[in-house]
């Protein structure tokens, strides 16, 4: 059985987005179900939908930062009561039982980790994604969202930070670490304050020099502009790790030699054109160049709680369901300061 519920959703590749319905599972004995309250806007939801990474399965509701509350739970959920403040991210299940799994890491589950839109369910469905009015969701899926995380600010945490807390985990971000963020948008300026709440030494490489009041308040320790051949000179061999939180091809060999000596730099935009690299670029400092895609549920939780207890909340602007196309249109022209969040609840206004 189903529901039927409101959802913005993606006719195709290339027709704008619109108000329509899609259909959500009965919860089962191991479900949650959750109102929506907020959806964040990220720049894989515009990639999905325009086929950037593959062809889809249309019409496609897409959002994987996902804010609400319990509204049902299956006779054998133990972890969550219905009113509990939770969260949904880029994953609503995997295997479980696989190496990676097991270690945490459902995101490289082996048998293929399933996304919450556009991938395919356990019952050979297409998920559909948090840009809607409720999800159901197995509990191991489902996040806890603390108190002091300001509700509206809750869901860009999801997928902006856990995808740059994990890297800057895994690669012991913290005192005495020189750390770049490269581009300063929706991951990036979550990178500039998870890095200095960890207490590394934080540049921030944007292209032009528009955005260094901000990247200063977010608790960046330096500025520098790209378009200005002198950063390159100047900043060579500087930095432990760098994080590229760039969705677009840039010249990765230029960035890999801003590195010191063991250094490494990685990436978590994900572009649709492939980057080359040097390999002469790499063998000289022995550099590494490395990717990094979300986290698993325990590293998530562990993000959540950390961004409590620093008081860390992305900086977002509120967008009604109406808006979306609009909304599309300036995260497309990095027009955003810097995550939009979805008022869920005008899909119903």
């Amino acid at each position: 059985m189903t529901t039927v519920i409101p959802a913005i959703v993606a006719p195709s590749a290339t027709d704008p987005l619109v108000l329509g319905t899609i259909e959500r599972r009965d919860v089962g004995a191991k479900d949650v179900r959750i109102d929506i309250r907020w959806a964040g806007i990220c720049h894989s939801d515009i990639h999905t939908v325009q086929g950037d990474w593959g062809p889809q399965h249309y019409p496609l509701t897409v959002g994987h930062e996902i804010a609400g509350i319990v509204a049902e739970v299956g006779s054998e959920v133990t972890k969550f009561a219905v009113g509990d403040r939770v969260g949904v991210g880029c994953l609503v299940n995997s295997c479980g039982e696989c190496e990676n799994c097991a270690a945490g890491s459902e995101q490289h589950c082996l048998r293929g980790a399933i996304g919450t839109y556009g991938a395919s369910d356990v019952d050979g469905t297409i998920t559909q994604g948090g840009y809607s009015t409720g999800v159901v969701v197995t509990e191991d899926f489902v996040l806890r969202v603390p108190e002091a995380i300001p509700y509206e600010k809750a869901a860009p945490l999801l997928c902006a930070g856990i995808t740059t807390y994990s890297p800057l985990r895994h690669w012991n971000a913290g005192p005495g670490k020189r750390v770049a963020v490269v581009g300063l948008g929706g991951l990036g300026h979550m990178a500039v304050k998870i890095a200095h709440a960890m207490g590394a030494e934080v540049t921030v490489l944007s292209r032009s020099l528009s955005k260094k009041d901000d990247a200063l308040a977010l608790g960046a320790d330096h500025y520098f502009a790209t378009e200005d051949p002198e950063t390159f000179r100047s900043l060579r061999s500087s930095f432990d790790l760098i994080i590229n939180s760039v969705s677009a091809a840039i010249d990765i060999d230029a960035y890999l030699k801003l590195l010191a000596m063991d250094g490494t730099l990685v990436n978590v935009g994900a572009p649709a054109e492939p980057m080359p690299v040097s390999v002469g670029t790499l063998i000289g400092g022995r550099r590494s160049f490395a990717g990094s895609n979300i986290g698993g549920i325990a590293e998530t939780q562990e993000m959540l709680d950390f961004c409590a207890e620093h008081g860390i909340a992305p900086d977002i602007e509120i967008a009604s369901a109406d808006q979306i196309n609009e909304a599309w249109a300036r995260v497309l022209a990095s027009d955003v300061r810097y995550r939009f969040v979805i008022d869920i609840e005008t899909l119903t206004a």
